[in-house]
């Protein structure tokens, strides 16, 4: 265990100077930040145009029922309303 605190105390040694060179001032994100950027973009845009397409095999006409004409005549109903079919 005495090699991991080692190790890991080297690595800060070395890390401290390299973050003191960076200007406080000028940070920018980098080529990371942009492939992170461009993969969320083209996610996106995947996401888009597979929702035009399920959107455009959706029916948005409601179909009538075959019992509603004979609903609207109001045959045997008395004015009540039915229970809901679910």
């Amino acid at each position: 265990m005495p090699d991991m605190s080692a190790s890991a105390s080297l690595a800060m040694t070395h890390l401290v100077p390299l973050a003191k060179e960076v200007d406080e001032n000028k940070v920018t994100p980098g080529v990371l930040g942009f492939i992170v950027f461009a993969v969320m973009a083209l996610a996106v845009w995947g996401l888009m145009k597979s929702m035009n397409r399920h959107m455009g095999k959706v029916d948005f006409q409601e179909t009538p029922e075959q019992g509603a004409s004979d609903k609207g005549a109001g045959s045997g109903s008395g004015g009540k309303a039915s229970p809901a079919k679910g």
